[in-house]
């Protein structure tokens, strides 16, 4: 009877914890669908901690509006609303900071009825243009969706009778000026006031020098250069603004300087030398990465999505790369065809997947966290305050370049030269390494001038004395050696000493 109780006990007690285990709730992990990875100064791509992973999706199936249709584009306002351009179903959804449904654009019959749209902006004060693309026009909301007017084909010498509009991106600057992207114009953007009038293009792209064009036009007679085709520059895809005025584009198609930051006057200030972004492995020989759309945060960092691969590249604001994630597949976290992105104040991108018909959250990890601030840090000079940032983050992961760059620039600004010298060799910085040598070299001889200067005069005593003495001797030596042989040979011959 005993034996049955203590039995009783024992199976009692462990239903009653299975009960509690089963009761608590359960946090679970899973795998990134992609490898995170950092590009070093030799353009390899080594092992780093993912910055971004995927979170969460935005379909529609579950909202009033019903289910996205090849979304082409998605703009975050200030207050946090998301509007979403739902091109399949020709109407922009505007979302609340919950993701619910606030109001749907352009649905309506009417002058305001859209047609299949693929840019949106919105203004601080809730005004919404929208790029009507099989309209083409520019057509404009008050913030509670009301049309208010449109612009339609800007007119001007300038453009040509062929000139084709189909405003497809677009921005709103201070001044109300409209910067437009239109689908096939290679010219630049085009500038319109806020009464639709044409202002002009901006910020063109440039056709790049070719030896081969030159050698055609020199030996091509007019015949043959007629029948040629005419090379124009590449057309932008995208272009938005930062908070200091500055415009910045993502061109598709070419191989250097894919992304620019625009100055006033339209000048490339992102990129003194020239440079390449985006992927290295997943280019062919006949591809090269194609930029749809980017976004720039407060604090310059440039997010850029790339329609090649289906990644996410990230920049700090001198254009040092930061993070990729993403790329082709149907797994979350991965995209079908890409075609737009944002990134919300705390962080959040969002990248608009039209070939899945969902937008993907992805949040910042923890260690990209740490790199941005220590990148904010280090883009302001503050090169001291950043050092302990970086050497966590080396600490985490020991392949991150940039931050050997910016521990080296610390070290250079406390004068430790030496020290310095030792991080840029890390970082693969030539011409920083070059600096901090120049700087090192002088320290020495300033810090071993005594000794320096003690060397050079035993060296000039050494040459002045002591060598013209030691000549003397060995010519003496010398002498003596010959005159010792000349005495030694018998009758014109040298006598054997063996004899």
């Amino acid at each position: 009877m005993k034996q049955v109780t203590i039995f009783r006990f024992v199976v009692s007690t462990a239903v009653a914890l299975l009960m509690l285990v089963t009761a608590l709730p359960v946090q679970t992990f899973a795998a990134s669908p992609y490898e995170g990875y950092t590009r070093n100064k030799l353009g390899q791509d080594v092992h780093s901690i993912n910055g971004y992973m995927y979170e969460s999706s935005i379909d529609g199936y579950n909202l009033a509006s019903g289910p996205f249709n090849a979304p082409e584009d998605i703009f975050l306002a200030d207050n946090g609303t998301i509007y979403v351009v739902d091109t399949g179903n020709s109407r922009i959804v505007h979302l609340d900071t919950n993701h619910e449904v606030l109001s749907i654009i352009g649905d309506a019959e009417g002058d305001g009825m859209l047609n299949e749209p693929k840019g949106v902006y919105v203004k601080q004060d809730g005004t919404v243009y929208v790029a009507d693309t099989k309209n083409q026009r520019i057509a404009i909301f008050d913030p509670n969706g009301k049309f208010i007017k449109q612009f339609g084909k800007p007119e001007s010498p300038l453009l040509g009778a062929t000139f084709s509009y189909s405003p497809s991106k677009l921005l709103v600057d201070k001044r109300n000026y409209m910067f437009v992207v239109s689908d096939g114009n290679t010219q630049g953007l085009i500038q319109i006031d806020p009464n639709g009038q044409f202002k002009g293009f901006y910020g063109a792209n440039h056709v790049g020098f070719s030896w081969s064009r030159l050698f055609v036009k020199l030996v091509a007679t007019d015949e043959q250069k007629a029948k040629l085709s005419v090379v124009k520059p590449l057309e932008f895809s995208n272009a938005v603004q930062d908070a200091e005025g500055f415009i910045y584009t993502s061109t598709l198609g070419t191989e250097m300087n894919q992304l620019k930051r625009l100055s006033p006057v339209g000048v490339d200030t992102l990129n003194v030398v020239p440079k390449r972004y985006g992927g290295r492995l997943e280019a062919g020989p006949f591809e090269v990465p194609s930029f749809l759309d980017l976004a720039v945060d407060k604090d310059g960092v440039i997010t850029a999505l790339d329609l090649q691969s289906s990644k996410v590249y990230q920049y700090d604001k001198l254009g040092n790369f930061l993070f990729v994630f993403g790329g082709l597949g149907d797994q979350n976290g991965l995209f079908i065809t890409p075609s737009s992105l944002a990134q919300s104040q705390d962080g959040t991108v969002y990248v608009v997947d039209k070939g899945r018909n969902r937008i993907d959250l992805f949040r910042t990890t923890p260690f990209a966290d740490l790199v941005h601030n220590a990148s904010r840090l280090f883009v302001d000079g503050r090169y001291k305050e950043a050092e302990g940032m970086w050497n966590e983050v080396l600490h985490l992961n020991a392949n991150f370049d940039l931050a050997y760059l910016a521990i080296g620039k610390s070290l250079y600004k406390a004068e430790n030269y030496k020290d310095a010298m030792t991080y840029f060799e890390l970082a693969r910085s030539r011409f920083d390494y070059s600096v901090a040598f120049k700087e090192y070299r002088k320290e020495y001889v300033r810090e071993h001038f005594a000794w320096i200067c003690l060397a050079i005069i035993v060296l000039i005593i050494a040459l002045r004395y002591v060598m013209p003495f030691l000549w003397r001797r060995v010519s003496a030596m010398l002498a003596a050696r010959n005159t010792a042989r000349a005495v030694h040979m018998k009758g014109g011959v040298q006598h054997d000493r063996n004899l």
